[in-house]
């Protein structure tokens, strides 16, 4: 049974990373680079071409039909062939206490592709960023799907590429748009209420304080920003550089408690052995006082971490994601960092998203099946 199951992890892996029409291998450029359809299927650059003939392309999949132009890269593909270098280790199990599944929410066709999620702290609402025609889906607390909004387009609050979500205190969904490159603000009913464009490049991770400002990620300038804004009248007060000569710096986490900050810098592949990640946390006034990077960690745990995501727990714990082990891992408050605790180490395909609701449920976003995953302490 064991090599059976094996067996299906390898070809389910094989079927992620190939494209379905040529079953040639997905590749970081050129024909080989994975692009997403705007029904969610997705396919090798060279098939568009081959398909895409006379400006009308047909999901050979679903027969829906669309331009070239209505195609995008698929960022978490890309973003999962970056992985592929570091040789990743098996996990241990979870220990007794480990929180349990409660609750799974989207699945493929009613999210494409996800890119972010997070939880709003009072009603306890999950907002959700994927590829889907409406950039950003709400869901209740009992699961159901209340408000869809975000339209992708040209106009100033259409949403282009989302990368990561945040909800402000003050109760305010707002979007980093990697295409468009700014940053995007809307209130419940789906209404943008502001758009910031500030220079940024590549605006990636970025989560609210309890104050209601919000820490950005760029990833391509290497800066890590403070806005504070009155979003309730659309004006955008400051925009503060916190950090700069970060290293592709892309998910962000805020302690509710202490206001600690994490960053999850991406770095450069050096030789054969593939890129890595590097975990930063700062204190409330910025001040660094940690960091350890894919390396480090492995010096202490056995398999190799890449992170994708990062969350602080309300006891103020660090908690990552690794796609390496498909895994979620405690690695303790900044002062102890880092020990190791894995707290879901089975049923994970592509963990990209993290967050805690207020009841301190933990909310992973598995890219991977397109769906949210929920869960609560046994």
């Amino acid at each position: 049974m064991a090599a059976a199951a094996a067996g299906e992890a390898g070809e389910a892996e094989l079927g992620l990373l190939e494209c379905r029409v040529c079953f040639e291998p997905y590749g970081p450029g050129g024909q080989r680079r994975p692009r997403n359809l705007p029904c969610g299927h997705v396919l090798c650059r060279g098939c568009l071409s081959a398909l895409g003939g006379r400006g009308r392309l047909e999901c050979p999949f679903c027969r829906r039909v669309c331009g070239p132009a209505d195609t995008s890269d698929c960022l978490p593909l890309l973003q999962l062939l970056e992985v592929l270098g570091p040789a990743c280790g098996i996990l241990p199990a979870a220990g007794s206490g480990a929180p349990a599944l409660r609750l799974a929410l989207g699945g493929w066709g009613a999210l494409v592709n996800p890119t972010g999620v997070a939880a709003c702290p009072k009603s306890g609402r999950l907002a959700v960023a994927h590829d889907g025609k409406k950039r950003i889906h709400v869901y209740g607390p009992s699961g159901s799907c209340l408000q869809r909004f975000g339209e992708r387009g040209e106009a100033g609050c259409d949403v282009k590429y989302p990368l990561d979500v945040a909800v402000t205190a003050d109760g305010h969904v707002v979007v980093s748009d990697g295409g468009d490159r700014a940053v995007k603000a809307f209130d419940w009913e789906g209404r943008g209420v502001l758009a910031v464009r500030e220079g940024f490049c590549l605006p990636w991770g970025l989560d609210a304080t309890p104050e209601s400002d919000v820490i950005l990620a760029d990833a391509e300038a290497g800066v890590l920003y403070r806005l504070t804004a009155d979003f309730g009248k659309g004006e955008l007060k400051k925009c503060q550089v916190l950090r700069a000569k970060l290293s592709s710096p892309r998910a962000v986490a805020v302690c509710r408690s202490s206001g600690a900050v994490v960053v999850v810098e991406h770095l450069k592949a050096r030789g054969p052995k593939g890129s890595s990640t590097r975990i930063k946390i700062f204190s409330a006034d910025m001040d660094l006082v940690g960091q350890m990077d894919s390396f480090g960690l492995n010096l202490f745990f056995p398999s190799k971490i890449y992170t994708t995501a990062v969350a602080f727990d309300k006891e103020g714990r660090i908690v990552v994601t690794d796609v390496c082990s498909q895994a979620v891992i405690c690695l303790g408050k900044p002062g102890e960092f880092p020990v190791f605790n894995p707290l879901i180490s089975h049923g994970l395909s592509y963990p990209i998203g993290l967050t805690y609701t207020a009841d301190n449920s933990l909310v992973v976003l598995d890219s991977g099946d397109h769906t949210v995953k929920i869960y609560s302490s046994t």
